[in-house]
């Protein structure tokens, strides 16, 4: 019986847990035992949810909401099924979750929006109702902060570029979290949107949401949320959140690549126009005009991902079985092995909080003398996988005043030992390069 079925009150057990997840048991780099500590980029996948996506195919494949045979409405049911079991994961309704590739495209979705509705006003073209609110004027303000990841800075760069209005960040700390007191003279009365990040990808930074949700309302500026590293390592109820829109991707939390999932709240999800138009998001088409239909489906053109979502809807089943109290606490205790670790190692620098509180199991760091890129190579030779580069996050680095890190980012199947060798070869590296 692997952890995942068990009660969630026996003692953590990642080599249980590892046994779930195929690719964990093979070999790298001449027989090295792989250590994968790149979750932060994309997270293994446990045998349930290979089989869920191989059952669908094997079962049930064919297009969901048209044809009238078997294959079909057993379809149907299996993707609406698998959104409302991820719905309820994030204690949503079924209706406000919109099926996206990534979270990326997510919140595109939003930011065109606001670009949409905008052009569509100076042309005179209907909006929905409520559809004004996403319409912006040259000087309005747009507020992101500082250590966004490229997928929630681009799209309102975008956006400002196409209306007119201001890009403006709350700034960040020397240690990493954002300046709650500058943010005061950030959000203003021009603010009409607030987007950040729930849990920074590269600090490892985990924001406080209601203090800056608190801000933006009180100016009455929408707020959107970049959940991709939080919905994986930690319980997330967005229905207790003061947001309006939740992105998060699905390879991330266990789940199939090629998928995401955006909440909205219902009233701003109606007033939205569409991103993408097409089969099955519409109501009424003639050869001068269309109607779209009732979100979610307005936001859900084309053949959608149906075997990735009862994927998905099987990793929030084992996510669920573990407990995501239970994968918080356990990732804690990693987060803090790798910050005392890495804190005894001279020439060594944690880029981001050095203290293990409002902080998610993502550490980034640099090293006197060597180049992240050189540094994770040496790594990868020793088995351990890593991530190096800017993360995209390339203005967060600049702000800290590095080109690039090396990121180390465990999950709920790593344990003491992954974090024990990754430094010990991480020691064997500063020999290497003669830095020790």
């Amino acid at each position: 019986m692997s952890i995942a079925e068990a009660d969630r009150t026996r003692v953590w057990d990642a080599t249980s847990i590892r046994e779930d997840f195929p690719i964990l048991a093979r070999t790298v780099r001449d027989g090295r035992r792989l250590v994968y500590l790149d979750s932060a980029a994309t997270s293994q996948k446990p045998r349930t949810v290979l089989d869920a996506e191989r059952y669908y195919y094997e079962t049930a494949n064919a297009a969901v909401h048209r044809g009238a045979h078997q294959l079909a409405e057993e379809a149907t049911e299996a993707y609406e099924g698998a959104r409302a079991r991820i719905a309820s994961f994030v204690g949503a309704r079924a209706d406000d979750v919109v099926f996206t590739r990534n979270a990326t495209e997510g919140l595109n979705l939003i930011a065109y929006a606001f670009s949409n509705a905008t052009a569509k006003s100076i042309h005179g073209a209907v909006l929905p109702d409520g559809g004004e609110q996403f319409v912006l004027a040259p000087g309005d303000e747009i507020v992101v902060t500082e250590m966004e990841h490229h997928a929630n800075l681009v799209p309102w760069q975008e956006v400002c570029a196409k209306t007119g209005a201001l890009l403006r960040w709350i700034p960040i700390t020397d240690e990493g979290r954002l300046d709650l007191d500058a943010m005061k003279d950030i959000i203003g009365p021009r603010t009409k949107v607030v987007s950040f990040t729930h849990q920074s990808n590269l600090l490892g930074t985990i924001n406080d949401v209601a203090a800056v949700s608190q801000a933006a309302r009180e100016v009455a500026a929408l707020v959107v949320l970049d959940a991709c590293q939080s919905i994986p390592h930690q319980a997330v109820d967005v229905s207790t959140l003061d947001v309006d829109a939740v992105a998060w991707s699905g390879h991330k939390m266990l789940g199939p690549t090629g998928i995401g999932c955006l909440w909205m709240r219902p009233e701003i999800a109606d007033a939205m126009s569409p991103f993408i138009t097409g089969g099955s998001m519409i109501e009424t088409v003639t050869m001068a005009e269309s109607t779209f239909a009732a979100p979610p489906t307005r936001f859900e053109a084309g053949v959608p991902m149906v075997a990735q979502a009862v994927g998905l809807a099987a990793a929030c089943d084992y996510l669920d079985a573990l407990g995501m109290h239970e994968v918080a606490a356990h990732e804690h205790r990693l987060t803090q092995r790798t910050l005392d670790g890495l804190a005894a190692i001279p020439g060594v620098r944690v880029i981001g909080p050095t203290v293990n509180e409002s902080r998610g199991s993502a550490v980034s760091f640099v090293v006197d003398g060597i180049h992240p890129h050189d540094l994770g190579q040496v790594l990868d030779d020793r088995g351990v996988a890593v991530r190096v580069g800017h993360h995209c996050a390339w203005p967060t680095c600049r702000r800290m005043n590095v080109p690039a890190t090396t990121r180390v980012s465990p999950y709920l199947y790593n344990d003491v030992s992954d974090i024990d060798a990754f430094l010990s070869a991480l020691q064997d590296s500063r020999k290497f390069f003669g830095v020790a």
